[in-house]
């Protein structure tokens, strides 16, 4: 009678184990075709001539503002946009972070 309990708790550890796998994952997913889009939205990535992380902030100069759809960064989530010249500075939340090593991989 014990090993049946023991064996009831194993498998509903298990299923709650892949159930957050699966959520995490997702979540991976989302991000990333976030992340695609963004950088869609800044003109791609030969329009990102140089770019920062600062803490929840990233500041990215583009060679092209006119190829930057700011509306499009807003609605991924942006909580601000600053366009100084060529420059944004644009207020991402704890996604800036991600993001910077996203653009990395993509250099």
């Amino acid at each position: 009678m014990e090993h049946i309990e023991y064996l009831q708790y194993l498998i509903i550890i298990l299923l709650m184990l892949a159930i957050a796998f699966a959520i995490v994952r997702s979540k991976k997913k989302d991000l990333k075709l976030e992340l695609n889009k963004l950088v869609e939205y800044l003109g791609g990535k030969d329009n990102i001539v140089k770019y920062e992380f600062h803490k929840s902030r990233f500041v990215v100069d583009v060679k092209d503002t006119e190829k930057v759809n700011k509306e499009g960064i807003q609605k991924l989530g942006a909580q601000g946009i600053v366009e100084i010249g060529n420059q944004l500075k644009i207020i991402l939340g704890e996604n800036a972070k991600q993001f910077k090593k996203y653009i990395d991989n993509l250099k």
